[in-house]
């Protein structure tokens, strides 16, 4: 007794000791008759914890493919990237062809191969960018046209229009080789990104 009660004297304030009959030692472990043990540190079941889940968050019952709205601004930037890419190695090569004729040398050759470099890849991030823009807002207008519904004819027909008013003011032949173009690059794509599939629905066939 005497050990348990020493807590309430002048040797207590210094150097505490708890008994087995203080009663905030008697702290269950489990939260009800049933439910598994709680952690004594994070007082909650690790029940309910679903590991297999996954570790993005999304609406119940929702798709975990992100929409076209969603994938419309990495499209944008990625075809800007790629775009300034391509066009900034064009103008390298450009560059490096036009000053050797040239024969400039030393500051002026390298200020000359920048101004290839900037140019090209500015002007080919601008048209990539655009044709982006149009196929990604075209997507966005046919998934909600048909009701919400995704499958592979919004593909088709944002990449058929993009192409189609994108050489719209060039005249009707370059319009419709442009609408062509445009069908060929998003059954590409469709061929691509849907090839298991477009197999599972072959072999289901024959």
């Amino acid at each position: 007794m005497a050990m348990d009660n020493r807590s309430s004297g002048i040797l207590g304030l210094i150097n505490p000791s708890y008994g087995s009959s203080d009663p905030g030692m008697n702290v269950p472990l489990t939260s009800n008759p049933g439910l598994s043990q709680l952690s004594p540190y994070l007082n909650f079941d690790p029940a309910y914890l679903q590991t297999t889940q996954p570790e993005f968050i999304a609406l119940e019952g929702a798709s975990q493919k992100r929409g076209r709205f969603e994938l419309a601004f990495s499209q944008i930037g990625g075809l800007c990237l790629i775009g300034a890419g391509l066009g900034g190695a064009q103008g390298m090569y450009r560059g490096l062809q036009e000053t050797a004729a040239a024969g400039h040398t030393g500051k002026i050759r390298r200020t000359q191969l920048l101004n290839y470099v900037m140019k090209r890849g500015a002007a080919s991030a601008n048209t990539l960018g655009v044709v982006a823009f149009m196929y990604s807002g075209l997507g966005c207008l046919f998934y909600y046209a048909r009701g919400s519904q995704e499958d592979e004819i919004n593909t088709l027909g944002a990449g058929t229009l993009t192409g189609l008013l994108y050489k719209s003011t060039a005249g009707l032949k370059k319009c419709a080789m442009g609408g062509v173009i445009g069908l060929a690059a998003s059954a590409a794509y469709i061929a691509f990104s849907s090839r298991d599939k477009l197999k599972d629905q072959y072999n289901q066939r024959f």
